[in-house]
Formats: structure tokens, C-alpha cells, sequence
């Protein structure tokens, strides 16, 4: 055979044309085999092995933990960064004025806008110095337990979309969302209680509904369970009327056998095991559930403390409490959504922003701050993250010619850490001087979930669901670090 001089070619064709040639393409096949053997290799790495065919089974992580539990408190509708946590001295002198900026909302694209300055003063708080607005005084005493990051931006300014961003790291629906994959990839610790718990505003769901906790194309097992403060905690649980204890089991026991004569030829059907587990779940829910949601075995001091006397922050000082207590009985993953419905119930501030947000941080600041001081109290900080933040933040500028009201803001806001191995005390990132786009260090949404993944003890570029041929992940095919300033 005849080598050419031709540079990495042989006969005119490059190395890999030969070697697929030669003996009809059989020289490849050894080649194939071992892409093959990698590939397998990094799936069987990458999939979670769920113990004794029980998919809500405790699981090892890819590496040691910080935090067993997280707390999303969702501000569901956009919190003004600029008015809560971004302090923004330069905004006070333009309130008013009509400046060049270029700003994208749910109004579309302007190149100018008339200022709305800060309505509420700031204040420094704790050893750090962390400035923080009039509205939060009570979280502003524990500014040296949080992590501030500035500099968050998402790709919607639409409420669905970016409510399905933030909660799944994806803008279209039919992906898990952040709890399903904490709970797909650690189960739980409590097999009586949902390892996944949503609580809902007064006022309503937000919008798209059970799609923000939906478990996507996981089993149905690691979705968000809805749990209500009062009344029944969980719909459709309580027993038949004139149904003993020793029935259900019966009926029970016959359903798992019948289920279980079906997995003996399907030894691997997830779906059917997860069924499985819902169904005992359910029934075991009937008994513990109640003494779970039971804040009357609080004492007086926590009581105060959270605020569960004041009109005002009764509902979600009880959501806060009953977070502690299921985080505390190994519940893996609760959300809490601060508004609900439309327009002022939540906090989109399109009309009259001093309303609004003094509506909504009156009710949600001395609970979140009782929240990080008795989870501290009790040891359970070092091992919980608490997240705060909403789907997108809200513009510098008015959106209409009168009011005070915000647009909605996705190029640049705020969210905060707390608990669960995050530094105490520091801010991350930078806005504009305007405080409308991110400009130093610039964190996506993918990059707060990798970091709660990884304080969870995964990899969130490893950690993935096999779906449709592809081993699908929560921060996408591109991948995504964690934040790692937050990390201690």
C-alpha cells in the first residue's frame, strides 16, 4: 500500500476515513466498543442507584453533604431589588427624571425611562455592614447569617416562564424541578411525610400551577405535595367514613401484592415502584401528617417570635414554622410561596410600588427572620439552606407615565443564601450603578441551582435522569458552576 506525504492523510484520506475502510469498517469496531464502555461507564457514575427498589430510600450523594434539607421561600411576582437589597444611592437624586436606558419587560424594549427612586431608606445591619432597606428590619439583624448575590439574571421577563426558570432551570414546562431533584437524589429521611413540600399563599397558586412542582418526566413520587396550615393538611387523605385502621391495611396489603406480581417480570419499572411507595405513603400520611402540622405544641416564646399573634404575619409565620418542623422530621425540600393570584396579592408592583411591597415584606419579614433564628437555635442552620428571592427582580424605571410602579427586571436582581455550609455575611456580585443589569460577576439561575446541588453533595453536571435517550440534567446540556464566593 501506498503512504502519501500528504500531512495525517494515507492514500489521499485522513486516519479515520482508513480505519473505517479498511476490511470494510471492521478496523473501527474496537474503537466503538471502547466509546461505548466510557459511555456506559459515565451514565452508571451519573444515575442515581435507588436502594431495594424503594425510590424514596435515603441515598448517597456524590460526596459528602452540607445540608440535608433546603427551604425555598419563593416571592412569588418580583421583588424591587433596588428597594429591598441592592443599595442604590444614586437612584434617590434621578427620581423623577427621564433618562436614556435601555430596559426589556414584559412592555417590550425602551431606550428611556422616568426614574422611580428608592421609596424606603437604607440602613446598615451587623458586623458586615450589609445595607439593607427600611422594609426588612428584622432580617436586617441577621444580615452576618446571609449571603447576598446581587448580580442573578434569567432569560424571561414573563412570570410563567421565568416562575418555570427558577424552579426547574428550564422556560418550557415538563422538567423536574429543583425539590424533585433534591429528593430523586437523596430521597428522604422520613418515609411517613412527603420528601417534597409546597405551601401555597392565602391568596391563591402562582401562575402555571403544579407545573412550578412538578416533577417533569420523574416519577410522580418526587413532585411537590401541597400541604395546607389548617384544616386538612393534605386533600383527599383523610380516611373513608366507617373505615378501620385494620381495613386500610388489608386493602393495602392486597395492593401490593397484586402490584408486586407485576414487577417480578419487571424487575426495573421505576414508575411502578414509585407507585408503589405513593400508596404507602398515603396511608401512612394519615396518621403522622396531622401531628406534623400541629403548631400548637410550639411555646409561647417560639410563637412570638414568629409572629403567629399578628394579623399580619399569622399566615406566613405558620408556613415558616411548619417548615422547621418538617425539615426537623427529615423532609428533604419545602417551598413556600409569598403571593399568589394576580397583581397586588403578590409582589408584581406595576401600579403602586409603596403599597405593594410594604404589603408583602410586612408579612413575610419578621417570619423569615424567626425562621433563621430558631433554625439557628436548634442546630438545624448548618445543615438547612434557606433560599429567598422571586422569579426576576423589577426595573429602575416607572413603567407607566404615572405611579410608582416597576416593570419586570430578569437582567439583573437579588436573591439570598442562608444555612446549609453558605458563607455568612458577604454580597457577591454587582448591578449597575442603577441597579438594573448584572455587570460584575453574573450568576443564571443554573448556577444557584448548582450551587444548592452541591452543598447537597452532588455534582450538578453529574447528577442526571435518563429521558428520551439523553441523560437530562437540572442545569442543562451546557452545564453550570456553583457560586463558589457562597461556599464556606
Amino acid at each position: 500500500m501506498k503512504f502519501t506525504t500528504t500531512r495525517n492523510t494515507f492514500c489521499g484520506k485522513t486516519r479515520r476515513e482508513f480505519l473505517w475502510q479498511l476490511g470494510c469498517g471492521f478496523g473501527s469496531l474496537p474503537l466503538m466498543d471502547m466509546l461505548c464502555a466510557d459511555e456506559k461507564r459515565a451514565r452508571r457514575s451519573a444515575q442515581i442507584v435507588v436502594p431495594g427498589g424503594d425510590p424514596m430510600a435515603p441515598k448517597q450523594p456524590h460526596f459528602a453533604p452540607k445540608a440535608k434539607a433546603v427551604i425555598f421561600l419563593f416571592m412569588y411576582g418580583g421583588p424591587s431589588q433596588v428597594d429591598t437589597f441592592d443599595y442604590k444611592p444614586k437612584l434617590y437624586p434621578l427620581d423623577g427624571k427621564t433618562i436614556d436606558i435601555e430596559t426589556k419587560g414584559r412592555g417590550g424594549t425602551k431606550g428611556k425611562g422616568r426614574v422611580v427612586g428608592p421609596k424606603w431608606n437604607f440602613k446598615q445591619y451587623g458586623q458586615c455592614g450589609k445595607q439593607v432597606s427600611d422594609l426588612f428590619p428584622h432580617l436586617g439583624r441577621c444580615v452576618d447569617d446571609i449571603a447576598f448575590v446581587h448580580s442573578m439574571y434569567a432569560e424571561s421577563p414573563l412570570h410563567g416562564s421565568a416562575m418555570l426558570m427558577m424552579n426547574s432551570g428550564r422556560i418550557l414546562t415538563g422538567a423536574p424541578c429543583l425539590g424533585s431533584w433534591a429528593t430523586y437524589g437523596l430521597g428522604t429521611l422520613n418515609q411517613n411525610l412527603p420528601g417534597f413540600v409546597v405551601m401555597l399563599d392565602k391568596s391563591g397558586g402562582p401562575i402555571s400551577g403544579a407545573k412550578n412542582w412538578s416533577s417533569g418526566y420523574m416519577p410522580a413520587v418526587y413532585q411537590g405535595t401541597v400541604l395546607r396550615p389548617s384544616g386538612e393538611p393534605i386533600l383527599d387523605l383523610d380516611v373513608p367514613a366507617g373505615m378501620s385502621p385494620t381495613e386500610q391495611r388489608r386493602i393495602l396489603d392486597a395492593l401490593r401484592e397484586q402490584n408486586e406480581s407485576h414487577l417480578q417480570d419487571r424487575h426495573d419499572d421505576t414508575d411502578l415502584q414509585a407507585r408503589i411507595h405513593s400508596y404507602e405513603l398515603a396511608w401512612r400520611m394519615q396518621s403522622h401528617a396531622p401531628e406534623a402540622i400541629d403548631v400548637s405544641q410550639e411555646s409561647v416564646a417560639t410563637r412570638e417570635l414568629y409572629g403567629l399573634d399578628d394579623p399580619r404575619t399569622e399566615d406566613f409565620a405558620r408556613k415558616c414554622i411548619l417548615a422547621r418542623r418538617l425539615v426537623e422530621r427529615g423532609v428533604r425540600f419545602v417551598q413556600i410561596y409569598s403571593g399568589g393570584n394576580h397583581n397586588d396579592h403578590n409582589w408584581d408592583a406595576h401600579g403602586d410600588l409603596v403599597y405593594n411591597h410594604t404589603l408583602h415584606a410586612g408579612a413575610t419579614d419578621r417570619p423569615i427572620a424567626a425562621l433563621l433564628t430558631d433554625l439557628k437555635q436548634r442546630g438545624l442552620l448548618d445543615s438547612t439552606i434557606v433560599v429567598w428571592g422571586g422569579e426576576f427582580g423589577r426595573q429602575p424605571t416607572a413603567e407607566y407615565e404615572q405611579g410608582t410602579g416597576r416593570d419586570h427586571d430578569s437582567a439583573g436582581f437579588t436573591m439570598w443564601l442562608a444555612g446549609g455550609g453558605i458563607k455568612g455575611g458577604v454580597s457577591v456580585g454587582q448591578t449597575d450603578e442603577l441597579g438594573y443589569r448584572a455587570v460584575e460577576k453574573p450568576f443564571h439561575v443554573r448556577n444557584l441551582h448548582a450551587t444548592v446541588l452541591r452543598q447537597m453533595g452532588f455534582d450538578g453536571n453529574q447528577l442526571s435522569y435518563l429521558h428520551a435517550g439523553l441523560q437530562q440534567r437540572l442545569v442543562g446540556v451546557a452545564g453550570a458552576d456553583p457560586i463558589r464566593e457562597l461556599i464556606g
